[in-house]
Order: C-alpha cells, then structure tokens, then sequence
C-alpha cells in the first residue's frame, strides 16, 4: 500500500510528532511511503526515507531537501521544467496543535487530498479539554467532574484537594500537575497558564483504574483494539509519555472481565460514531468506583496506537479505503445569469 506520511507541525508536540513518524516508519515495512515533513514555519518537506532519523530534524538538515507546495489532490513537488505528484492517502500525523486543531484536515479538506484522521468538527471536540466535557454530556457519555480556570479571571476552586490542574488545548502531559494541597495551587496554574489561557481541574482519583482502547470504522463497522492497562504511577508524565510514542510492539490484552470490555467499547462507540470517520482514535478511560468515565479523547494517537493492534498495516489499509468523502459544491452561476439576462446585460 502507498502512504504518505504528514508529520511535524508548529506545536509543543512537534517534536513527538517526528518520534512517531520514525517509528511508523520502521514498523510499516511492507509499505511505500512518503514523507511529508511541515516544519515550525509551515513549509513542507519532501524528506528520503534513508533520513528519516530524528538528527536529520534537529540539526536542520532537512531543509536542503526539496520543498513541497500544495494543489487540488496533491502535494507538488515544482522544478524549472516538471512538476511531480504526491496525491497517495495522507496519514494526518501532526500531535497538537495544527494536526489535531482543525488546521491541518481544514487545508485538506480545501485542496481535496485523501488523508487518515480527525476531520475539523472532530477536532474542535477533542482537541479542547473543555469541549470534550461538553461532548460527553451529549453523547451521554460519563466523565470526571471538572472546574475551568482562565487566565484573565481569578477565582477559587469548589473541588475537594488534591486534584489535577491541565492546559485545556494541549496533550502528553506537557504543563499537567498534581496538586496535593492549596499551597501548590499557584505553581500549578503558573505552569498550566504558560501552554494555554484556559485551564481545567479535576479530581485526583485515589484507587483508579486506567484501560486504553483504539478503533476505527471500516465498511460502517467499527474496528477495535485490545483493552490495555496502562503501568504508570500517578499519572504518565511528559518524559514517560514521549517514550510511549516510539513503542511499535504489541502491548498484552488488559486482564480483564468481558463485560467491562463491553462497556469501554459501548462509550468508545458512542464517541467515535457521527464525527471521527476516517480517523483512528485512542480513548482513554477511567473506571472508578465500578463506573466507567472518559478520561481523554487521542485523535491523533502516539504512533498511531499501533501497539495495540494485532494487525496494524491491517488495519490501515481498511481505514484508507473508508475514507468518508467531501462533497464538491459545483457553482453554476445561474442566479448571476439570470440576473444579467433580467438586466439585459
């Protein structure tokens, strides 16, 4: 199968975004992939797979290689006497901001190219802390209490300590703290507030259970992963999670009962169906107290989640040929004309 691969971005996950792009790189061998690399300037790359190594990125090499500019169905690589066309299925690997805010599918979507990942309204939902709260309540889909916090407006919390403090637009644990008392309330807003003017608060959940689950929908039939349990201490830090994104080994099948499996899939469900076709998400739940809330939503998952899939390549391949189709409004310029013709002009 032909893939290109679209990584990098202008985010504070830019640089897990190039981790991830390795590691797919070498986990689909049997693929014919392309590498699209936009940088922190916006500029897209065209990188050999030979230099896909992470000192190509850090120390700049990347921008001897040829440059890219996009056209109706394809990125294009432009020379003095040709132009050649990269118009394969896009992988949408950016983390953070511009992959999995609405910018990258949005600029996609305009230039009709086929690509794997959130569309906008996906997007919005997920990729703001805040909105994926207010999702949930849709959807009717349980979640942890929460408070909001921004940066223009002061006030006390309500919750009971300790709690986590969370930039509201951003992922792998970057500017997330736990509070344990009042006095590292302030440290904690000063780190969120450095990422995001928003913040969100939630509960510490003493006792809590933490199960991860992928899909994606293929012929109308939503695709599942295995259940994992996550080993972690009290909560995956930034450094722990960057780690996560090179994993390309299958994880072990959470032991757990079938029926909780069912539940994680019923919610899983209920978030993906209507407004993640043609992307594959990792949602990340909580079960507390025998309940089953939605911790996070991942878009755009490290390495896709690739460890949690039997049969990853699979698994793309049946996405890439799901894909959900934008329709095309055709302008006739008939109210122009018969305006015109009425004018007699």
């Amino acid at each position: 199968m032909k893939l290109t691969i679209l990584f990098g971005g202008a985010s504070f996950e830019h640089e897990i975004s190039i981790v991830s792009a390795i590691t797919l790189k070498e986990k689909l061998t049997n693929f014919d992939l392309t590498f699209i690399f936009c940088d922190s300037d916006h500029t897209f790359y065209l990188i050999e797979a030979s230099k896909m190594k992470a000192i190509t990125f850090s120390k700049g090499e990347y921008k001897k290689m040829p440059t890219l500019e996009l056209s109706q169905g394809s990125f294009v690589q432009k020379s003095m006497f040709s132009k050649k066309e990269y118009s394969d299925v896009v992988l949408n690997l950016i983390h953070g901001g511009d992959g999995e805010d609405g910018t990258i599918s949005s600029l996609l979507d305009f230039y009709a190219i086929k690509y794997i990942g959130p569309r906008t309204d996906a997007s919005v939902f997920s990729y703001d802390k805040v909105y994926t709260k207010y999702l949930c309540d849709a959807i009717d889909v349980k979640s942890v209490r929460y408070e909001i916090l921004t940066k223009s407006e002061h006030k006390d919390i309500t919750l009971s300590y300790p709690v986590i403090v969370k930039p509201a637009r951003l992922g792998s644990s970057i500017g997330v703290t736990i509070v344990k008392e009042e006095s590292q309330m302030d440290y904690a807003l000063d780190t969120a507030f450095e990422f995001d003017e928003t913040v969100i608060v939630e509960p510490f959940l003493e006792g809590v259970k933490e199960y991860n689950l992928a899909g994606y929908k293929s012929n109308g039939e939503i695709k599942f992963s295995i259940v994992e349990e996550p080993q972690k201490e009290e909560f995956l830090d930034f450094e722990k999670k960057y780690m996560d994104f090179s994993r390309s080994e299958q994880v072990l099948k959470a032991e757990i009962p079938e029926e909780l499996v069912l539940k994680l899939q019923t919610n899983f469900k209920k978030v993906y169906d209507g407004l993640f076709d043609g992307a594959l998400i990792r949602c990340d739940f909580f079960v507390h107290d025998d309940e089953v809330l939605l911790n996070e939503i991942n878009p755009i998952p490290g390495s896709m989640a690739n460890y949690l899939f039997e049969d990853f390549a699979t698994a793309l391949e049946e996405l890439s040929s799901s894909l959900p189709q934008k329709k095309r409004i055709a302008s006739s310029y008939e109210y122009i004309h018969s305006i015109s013709k009425a004018k007699g002009k």
